[in-house]
């Protein structure tokens, strides 16, 4: 059962979106061990809680996340190897295999910096929305390491090869505007309507099918790595696994689509004789 109160996140369900928000906005979110494992028990414990339909990962403040935190996360662990081995194991758990394989949609609603470490839960997320003026960057270069953890896997992931090569390569930061230009994040908007649009794409995704749209999300992450045959047996494989989950809803479905006329995808509204039909 998710806990009324964390140290380091702040949870707030409403509407049928879980808002799950980094919250040390003094330090602009940067993650410490405990942190990750707070996540870890907050994603186990939504992912089965049936008042959250969606989830969006967000962060206190004017950050989104600044990536770990240098202090509580490598240099207070360095003489302590069970402590940092647990920390690695919490830190890549939840930011990945548990994000990305997510069973409800996750949506990255970033509203400030994300640098570092932060571009893994960016990537993770099924989908992300960011202020047009949020600063992004890959700065670790600068002094002279890389992007650790899963970064540079992560960021490849959703940029094409030259993109993220100039980011990671020359360190450089970008705003809003050029994320949703090079196709980091999907869209990218005023500040100010940030959360409304948040808000839209959530109020979205939780009119459609769930079992449709678990299924779709998780079959195109995973087809991303197979050959053309193995996709093929997957998706069909895929398909019936849906099937027997949603027992009767393709052929509801068809049936609006068919008989009732209700639904018309990129065709305008029903036409007036379809009007009243259930």
């Amino acid at each position: 059962m998710i806990r009324e109160a964390y140290e380091t996140v702040r949870i707030e369900l409403e509407d049928g979106i879980g808002w799950v928000i980094l919250n040390r906005p003094e330090k602009r979110n940067a993650m410490t061990p405990k942190l990750h494992e707070e996540m870890v028990e907050i994603l186990t414990e939504l992912e089965f809680d049936p008042r959250m339909k969606v989830l969006v990962l967000t962060g206190a403040g004017q950050s989104w996340s600044a990536g770990q935190d240098l202090k509580e996360f490598f240099r207070d662990l360095e003489d302590k190897p069970a402590e940092r081995a647990r920390a690695h194991e919490t830190n890549q758990l939840w930011r990945w295999q548990k994000l990305y394989g997510y069973s409800k949609p996750t949506i990255a609603m970033v509203n400030g910096h994300c640098f570092g470490g932060a571009f893994t839960q960016l990537v993770a997320c099924d989908f992300a929305i960011a202020a047009e003026d949020a600063a992004f960057g890959l700065s670790e270069v600068n002094w002279g390491t890389l992007p650790g953890g899963f970064v540079c896997k992560a960021v490849t992931e959703a940029m094409c090869l030259r993109d993220a090569m100039w980011y990671a390569v020359t360190g450089q930061s970008f705003d809003g505007r050029t994320a949703e230009k090079i196709r980091l994040v999907n869209k990218a908007v005023p500040r100010e309507r940030l959360r409304e649009e948040t808000i839209a794409l959530a109020k979205h995704l939780m009119g459609l099918n769930p079992h449709a749209v678990r299924a779709t999300k998780q079959a195109v992450k995973s087809v991303r790595q197979m050959s053309l045959d193995l996709a093929a047996d997957y998706l069909t494989a895929k398909g019936d696994e849906l099937r027997l989950a949603d027992f009767g809803g393709r052929e509801r479905a068809m049936a609006k689509f068919l008989d009732e006329k209700s639904f018309r995808p990129g065709m305008g509204p029903p036409p007036p004789e379809a009007a009243g039909k259930t």
